[in-house]
């Protein structure tokens, strides 16, 4: 069990055609306080959707939490009211999403939003809400912070607006921070400087951070942990230096595989072949199994079950058959 945070057995589907499809597939995992997890996987592995199924905001979409808990400090979010979870979103948990401009309301000064959590949560007068807005500005690295008060989004560039995002997401000092892609939209070195703001933030702050992302250099910048997900299932768990330095699952070495290295001449660069399957028509067994260049007999026909070993986590029967087991290398491209 994890201090802060534990997900266990997360299913959550989606209405399509009057039908049901699983998006989200008996997903478990966890986080302790100060730790930094990142969810990786392509688009369509299910890692966004696990995040908003943790913070329940899918009520104005079609999908729904079909099963499972999620414990936060003790408590099962899935059994709270929506006026109580209104209470822990942005004071006890905070989510800072992938594109600000979609997530800041254009039409309203960067003040009044960050100050309608201060006050909403911490209680705190107008006055005092205001000065509270402003030292949270500074401390993101905005400048001028007394005159971006009184600025829309639209004034603002990318890196601005996303340190906008953090400076709301951390004004009450939220025990978790869930930052969903929060770097994709931005250019190399505005990514850098987000990266290296959120680690100080939760150096100094003790804030846990749940880093979603398909970017393996964010992992290896921020993560203390790292989650593989794929076809809205968990297919491997570790500790970063461990995912790196050996991957168990053929899919996670197929992601590092994918990552072009300074120095390496290639005339191609590498990519997995096929694509992540349609929730409408996932095939049998194990999910990877199409794509995966060692896949044998049972991988079409069973789905392996998400097994521990030496306090890491895989899905592939590589390392669950006995007459296969560890002696069989994943090898190399």
């Amino acid at each position: 069990m994890y201090d802060l945070l534990n997900v266990k057995g997360l299913k959550t589907a989606f209405k399509n055609n009057n039908q049901r499809v699983s998006v989200v597939n008996g997903v478990d995992f966890g986080i302790n306080k100060g730790e930094i997890v990142g969810i990786v996987g392509e688009s369509g592995c299910g890692k966004s959707v696990t995040s908003l199924s943790i913070m329940r905001l899918l009520h104005d979409t079609t999908g729904d939490i079909q099963d499972g808990k999620v414990t936060f400090k003790g408590e099962n979010l899935l059994d709270l009211s929506e006026r109580s979870m209104r209470k822990i979103r942005g004071k006890e948990i905070a989510m800072i999403f992938q594109e600000p401009m979609t997530s800041l309301n254009p039409v309203m000064k960067i003040g009044k939003q960050l100050m309608q959590g201060i006050i909403l949560h911490l209680k705190y007068s107008k006055e005092k809400a205001k000065k509270h807005a402003i030292d949270t500005l500074k401390s993101v690295g905005i400048p001028r912070a007394e005159d971006i008060m009184n600025e829309y989004p639209h004034q603002l560039s990318g890196g601005m607006r996303q340190r906008v995002m953090i400076a709301i997401a951390m004004s009450c000092e939220p025990e978790l921070l869930i930052a969903d892609e929060p770097t994709t939209a931005l250019d190399v070195t505005i990514q850098a400087q987000i990266l290296e703001l959120m680690k100080r933030l939760q150096s100094d702050r003790g804030t846990a951070i749940l880093m979603i992302t398909h970017d393996l250099g964010v992992v290896a910048e921020v993560c203390d942990r790292v989650i593989v997900m794929y076809a809205g299932r968990v297919v491997e768990e570790a500790s970063v230096d461990e995912l790196f330095e050996s991957p168990r699952h053929p899919y996670t070495k197929d992601l590092i595989e994918s990552v072009p290295k300074i120095g390496e001449r290639k005339s191609r660069l590498y990519s997995i072949p096929g694509h992540v399957p349609n929730p409408n028509q996932m095939p049998n067994g194990c999910k990877f199994a199409p794509r995966c260049q060692h896949a044998m007999e049972i991988c079409f026909n069973k789905e392996p079950e998400l097994t521990s070993e030496e306090k890491r986590k895989h899905r592939c029967w590589l390392y669950q058959q006995n007459n296969v087991g560890r002696e069989q290398n994943l090898g190399s491209k």
